[in-house]
């Protein structure tokens, strides 16, 4: 018999499957794909020698994850921390740059760098506070008061109409706004604002972490440590039942709340798994190019993650519009522009393209569950702050919403945050529950990005959920 079955081998999966190897269990992955990953994955999408990020591309989280730190990843892995963090061009060859540095950054916005500064110094003040706060379930007594209350009032004041009276100019907002889509929620909300804050946070802490050769290489690191404890992993291995895992004692979920309908469960937690919701997709798109970016801005290229789509208000009325259904650039009833996260790696990894050329990685937000080709929508948004960029174009590969979702279970519709990200949904993910990790069902737990803290590459999921499995089924703490 096997100690412990982990569903999907996903960061959260992988983190949760280490855990448990290390308290001297044997653990299993069941991977439903050909290679392990989920949302770490890389591959040569394009062209022989450009290497391209299948998901996820840059970790504002990863640096900060207390797993990742406790689990030795990051010394295992070879981290590229930029000098820039992001950068948002607007039109006239105007552009905001998040430095690093705090100060430099502040230095860039004129009159609104002290205001920046007052938004963001007080929380990486307690910045390990606010990352125990965040990185766990809301519903607690936070250990650090001081930094919950720093970062709650300032989630209050960008995520309500209130956002429009730090900032004097356009460049501040922007800036801000462009990490706040991240989120993919509307605008302005408590829960994009308070997600904004976190990564606005880290990009002038921690940095904005790139593993050097791409995603692919946090899976690999996690799947070496499993297997030197023991762990085994199985690809290849889809799981569409409940049914289809017998034989462990526990067994952790790296997959969307979906698959627990699937087992008998109580009326009332069944009923709660069905008004789960899923957010708007993401249609992406990787190229291969003979050059660099042409920013019109030169900073712009000294940034790994370039955040597009104009002015405050242009990416807020493009990001309510697909809440709406609705497609920026392509709808005749929605704004023009389309918000984009960009990343161009290969300014501070060679590794990933041939000699002088580089690698772009691209999606934008769609209504969940669209079949649009983002190639053209994405183009044309970069060529409005880098004129001739699509004459370096040598090739490209894209994926709809309704693509990533046949390709990876866990994105509902195109949803990569396995998930809505509201404020409701922070504290219900998927139910008001303390531990929600635990289900009904006895020794099975969620660990996908589904349940506290949410979305993105730290780990922090798949730890409280082996934790928790580790206490209860076989006493171990």
């Amino acid at each position: 018999m096997i100690d412990v079955t982990v569903v999907g081998s996903g960061p959260n999966g992988l983190v949760a499957a280490v855990v448990a190897a290390r308290a001297g269990l044997s653990v299993r992955v069941l991977e439903a794909e050909s290679s392990i990953g989920g949302g770490v994955r890389s591959a040569g999408l394009t062209l022989p020698g450009f290497r391209h990020d299948v998901c996820s591309a840059v970790h504002p989280a990863a640096l900060a994850s207390p797993v990742f730190r406790k689990l030795g990843l990051l010394d295992r892995i070879e981290w590229i921390v930029p000098e820039v963090s992001y950068a948002h061009p607007l039109d006239g060859g105007r552009a905001g740059i998040a430095w690093r540095g705090l100060d430099r950054t502040a230095r860039g916005l004129g009159a609104d760098g002290r205001l920046w500064r007052r938004l963001i110094a007080p929380l990486l003040a307690r910045q390990r506070g606010v990352v125990s706060f965040t990185g766990s379930q809301l519903l607690q007594v936070p250990r650090d008061p001081i930094a919950a209350m720093r970062f709650g009032l300032r989630s209050l004041e960008q995520g309500t109409g209130a956002w429009n009276l730090r900032f004097l100019g356009d460049v501040a907002p922007a800036l801000f706004t462009g990490v706040v889509a991240h989120a993919a929620g509307g605008m302005p909300s408590l829960a994009s604002a308070g997600a904004g804050l976190l990564l606005a946070m880290h990009a002038h802490g921690v940095g904005w972490g790139f593993p050097k050769g791409g995603s692919q290489v946090i899976a690999d690191a996690l799947a070496n440590e499993l297997r030197r404890l023991g762990g085994e992993i199985v690809t290849d291995a889809p799981v569409r039942s409940l049914g289809d895992v017998r034989g462990s004692r526990a067994v952790l979920l790296d997959t969307s709340p979906d698959l627990l309908l699937t087992a008998d469960l109580p009326w009332s937690y069944r009923r709660a798994i069905r008004r789960y919701r899923y957010g708007s997709g993401v249609a992406k798109v990787d190229f291969a190019l003979d050059g660099p970016v042409p920013w019109t801005n030169p900073e712009v290229g000294l940034a790994p993650t370039v955040h597009l789509g104009g002015s405050r208000e242009e990416i807020a009325a493009a990001e309510n519009a697909v809440r709406r259904g609705l497609q920026p650039g392509v709808d005749d009833a929605a704004p023009r522009h389309p918000y984009v996260l960009a990343t161009q790696p290969s300014v501070v990894d060679p590794s990933r393209a041939p000699v002088g050329k580089h690698v772009l990685w691209a999606y934008t937000h769609v209504p969940a569950g669209s079949t649009l080709d983002a190639t053209e929508l994405v183009t044309r948004e970069v060529e409005r702050f880098a004129p001739g960029f699509r004459d370096l174009v040598l090739a490209s590969a894209q994926r709809t919403a309704t693509d990533l979702a046949a390709h990876n279970a866990n994105y509902v519709g195109g949803d990569i945050y396995a998930g809505e990200l509201s404020l409701t949904q922070f504290v219900k993910r998927p139910v008001v529950s303390t531990a929600p990790w635990r289900t009904p069902l006895p020794g099975v737990y969620l660990c996908s990005s589904a349940t506290p803290p949410g979305p993105a590459v730290h780990g922090m999921n798949g730890w409280w959920a082996a934790k928790l499995a580790l206490r209860e089924r076989f006493g171990i703490d």
